[in-house]
């Protein structure tokens, strides 16, 4: 990067040589590195970008170009409006996540003390955003890994909603023998031989949260399989899947008993939630 006798370049500078997507990529590294919003930064391109920042923005642009993803090199990743922290222990948030708290949103009670859990909790995003949405609902997060649990908590904290309960467990060991109302998770669905593991951002995320084993089902088979015994009467279960999955799902879910099946799509036009209902408990 260009340095003149002053130890600063402007901002237009800076951004100069990107174009398309690696200039959008490059104003928010560049926004991240100064500290300020990136509608400021662009309202101002002739402000100095000192030294410092200038060549921490040439390594981050150098690590996005491999392919790192953008939210590990800020820090941050929005998700329902919310603002998350994510690092390397946590999948990044993606849009499609939101048809989750969509269907969620549609299927679950508006009542106080509505229980709900989150299956892999993650960053936190699917119980952050249904707790930011219905603050009446008592919501609980578990998650298999430690280090991912400490940026939900983290999550929470930074956004006020400290009151969800957070366990450390895998799948349903975490609660024990305790129902909910209502079961959500975005849980890993990719097969292990699916060559979309290839893109070259997937491999800075958690391989655990993303490969579920030789068929892509096996974690969805686990939730469904174990849902009936955690949920309360006529609960609800609702479950992200892989855009060519959701047939499968909907197997799945009746096989176990479920009722009431159907299928949400994503901003792309995919199904990429399922959910169901178990029927009334026998008086």
């Amino acid at each position: 990067m260009a340095r003149n006798s002053n130890r600063t370049l402007s901002v237009a500078a800076a951004l100069a040589p990107y174009s398309g997507e690696r200039r959008r990529n490059a104003e928010i590294l560049l926004a991240a590195c100064l500290g300020v919003p990136r509608a400021s930064l662009l309202a101002r391109p002739e402000a100095d970008v000192a030294l410092e920042a200038a060549e921490r923005f040439a390594a981050l642009v150098e690590r996005c170009l491999r392919g790192e993803p953008i939210a590990y090199l800020t820090g941050e990743k929005e998700f329902w409006s919310l603002p998350l922290r994510v690092t390397p222990d946590v999948l990044v948030p993606r849009p499609d996540t939101e048809t989750v708290v969509q269907a969620a949103l549609a299927v679950g009670r508006p009542e106080a003390g509505y229980r709900v859990l989150d299956l892999g909790t993650g960053s936190g995003a699917i119980a952050l955003a249904l707790a930011h949405e219905r603050p009446q609902w008592r919501v609980t997060a578990s998650d298999a890994s430690a280090a991912a649990l400490a940026v939900a908590r983290d999550n929470a904290a930074r956004l006020g909603l400290a009151r969800i309960e957070f366990l450390f467990g895998n799948w349903y060991q975490a609660v024990g023998g305790r129902r909910f109302d209502l079961i959500v998770s975005n849980p890993p669905y990719i097969a292990a031989g699916d060559p979309a593991l290839s893109a070259p951002e997937l491999n800075f995320e958690p391989r655990a949260a993303l490969v579920a084993g030789a068929t892509g089902l096996e974690a969805l088979g686990i939730i469904i399989d174990e849902a009936p015994r955690h949920l309360g009467n006529r609960g609800q279960l609702a479950l992200e899947h892989g855009f060519d999955q959701a047939a499968a799902v909907r197997n799945l879910l009746a096989d176990a008993g479920f009722s009431n099946i159907r299928s949400y799509r994503d901003l792309a036009g995919h199904e990429r939630v399922t959910a169901g209902e178990l029927p009334a408990h026998e008086p």
